[in-house]
């Protein structure tokens, strides 16, 4: 739920919704769903038609960034900063095989 506080009460991206998303349908779905009217952003982060941020996450993107191997970790990193809508095909290329 969210109150409209009035116009001198501005959205900002200080605040934003979290959505941690099962798979890359997911993704895509809410992604073409809130960008409509609004604008995408970087690693993941859009602005919706009304002035909210969010996050469109997949699962799976937290661990690829916490890998105890650090080499791991920041081409996955590497990765997500090039995109705009998270792309977990991508990442996963990034991360490499175990």
């Amino acid at each position: 739920m969210a109150l409209n506080g009035g116009p001198m009460y501005q959205f900002t991206p200080a605040i934003s919704m979290f959505v941690d998303c099962q798979n890359q349908e997911e993704v895509d779905e809410l992604w073409g769903k809130l960008c409509e009217g609004g604008k995408p952003s970087r690693c993941g982060w859009l602005v919706d038609k009304f002035g909210l941020s969010w996050q469109i996450i997949p699962k799976g993107l937290g661990e690829m960034l916490s890998h105890p191997d650090p080499a791991r970790a920041q081409r996955v990193a590497r990765a997500m900063m090039q995109m705009e809508k998270i792309d977990l095909g991508g990442l996963r290329q990034a991360y490499g095989g175990e």
